[in-house]
């Protein structure tokens, strides 16, 4: 059985000021039951006080049976009153060991608490811009001709739904020819500028975790429903069951669990190119044409482990080097900071990339950026000792370098021709050969 894991939130905060706490969730739209946790509150101090008490009674017949012992007198009755008190102080251990289980259950379901900068709001609806960004200025250039979507532009270059279907169902794509070699080919570059240009490690990491893997970065309990679970071969039960990553910020992120991180190492900037796996559970109806949400797509991660004075900074960088891909591909964006509502449920503070997409009119998201503060780091107890030698909360963050397969949508419709080719833009085009336009057959 896996360690008990910590909280994701202090507890300390609800127990200072649970108003408080409160106030700042009811801003992502949580409702914080409040009776329950003074409820959880008062059975598990009732424990805590019995057990004192108990050890304080053992503790003082312990030392009268050595003053009996001094005297020459009888201690056999004081030992066995000793020995009743042990046993009463292991079902006092057993039943904190349960609320204490409760307690960390209860927990588990709380959000991160939202930076104090993040913007009010409940939707996307609520998202504030903060800047946006095209080849031809601040707005994206008119095609000339009537925009076609990525799926009438990529099945003639090798984009083929139907017989994804038959290998595994809907949300699943094949890419053949030219349309696999740039699929590859937009990853490759994704990797070295953030390795050579940006500080990122390469990694390579296994696509398949356990649970408490999942629970240190917070799908699990939370999002079950949106993971894939594996057995291994024989198992005919969900014991020890493994898990298809969602995101390379899972396993990226996990590295660093039980662990205290040298300061010296600090910060670590970590990447890698991994499929990933989600049920998009809720999802259906949604984007069903096409490669915009699927069950598996391609991603390369960026995850930055930092003291807690450097993150905000982190984050601001970690955004900057999304935006360093878009603008080498030549691809309109626009930058959105996230309303509390519209936030990921580990993130204290969010901001998207949106790339435009001329096949539908609108922007779409094509990067997520987050600073996680000490969140996942308080339930992996993953730490680093500062200056006064003592062990302290590292924060982490996560963001897409990019989603893969998005950005070979927006490549298609931002770079199509009237004729149905597709321009390469230049700083792709040594990952394909020099090739600068990309035509069927």
């Amino acid at each position: 059985m896996p360690a008990r894991m910590a909280a994701m939130l202090d507890i300390q905060l609800l127990r200072k000021d649970l108003d408080a706490v409160a106030a700042r969730l009811a801003l992502r739209g949580h409702t914080l039951d409040a009776d329950a946790f003074r409820a959880l509150e008062a059975e598990r101090k009732a424990v805590q006080t019995r057990t004192e008490a108990l050890q304080a009674q053992r503790n003082a017949l312990s030392k009268s049976i050595g003053q009996l012992k001094a005297r020459g007198e009888d201690t056999s009755a004081v030992m066995a009153e000793v020995a009743g008190l042990g046993d009463a102080l292991k079902e006092s251990a057993a039943a904190n060991d349960a609320i204490q289980a409760k307690v960390d259950a209860w927990l588990a379901t709380l959000p991160n608490l939202p930076h104090d900068s993040v913007p009010p709001g409940r939707s996307e609806a609520d998202n504030v811009e903060v800047r946006r960004w095209s080849p031809t200025g601040t707005e994206p250039a008119a095609l000339g001709f009537p925009a076609r979507d990525h799926v009438d532009l990529g099945v003639p270059l090798g984009l083929d739904f139907e017989t994804a279907a038959k290998l595994s169902g809907a949300r699943f794509a094949l890419m053949k020819g030219p349309l696999a070699r740039l699929h590859r080919a937009l990853a490759q570059l994704m990797l070295d500028v953030h390795t050579t240009e940006h500080g990122y490690t390469e990694c390579y990491t296994p696509y398949i975790v356990n649970a408490e893997t999942l629970r240190g970065t917070g799908q699990l309990p939370k999002f079950g429903d949106d993971l894939f679970s594996v057995r291994k071969g024989g198992q005919d039960d969900d014991t020890g069951a493994l898990y298809l990553i969602p995101t390379a910020e899972v396993s990226l992120t996990n590295i660093v669990r039980g662990e205290i991180v040298a300061a010296e190492a600090l910060p670590m900037r970590l990447t890698a190119h991994t499929p990933c796996f989600r049920s998009e559970a809720g999802a259906y109806g949604r984007d069903t044409r096409g490669m915009i949400r699927q069950h598996q797509f391609d991603k390369v991660e960026m995850v930055q482990i930092v003291r807690p004075e450097q993150s905000y900074e982190a984050l601001e960088q970690m955004v900057g080097h999304a935006e360093t891909i878009l603008r080498r591909l030549e691809l309109p964006f626009r930058v959105m900071s996230l309303c509390a509502g519209d936030m990921g449920f580990g993130a204290a503070m969010t901001y998207d990339l949106e790339v435009w997409l001329p096949g539908q009119g609108a922007y779409r998201e094509i990067s997520s950026c987050s600073n996680c503060e000490a969140f996942q780091a308080r339930r992996m107890q993953a730490r680093f000792r500062n200056e006064q030698g003592k062990p302290e909360l590292l924060h982490t963050l996560n963001g897409s370098g990019l989603a893969v397969g998005r950005t070979l949508v927006a490549v298609l419709e931002n770079h199509q021709r009237a004729d149905g080719s597709i321009g390469i833009p230049p700083a792709l085009r040594p990952y394909l050969g020099g090739i600068e336009v990309l035509r069927a057959g």
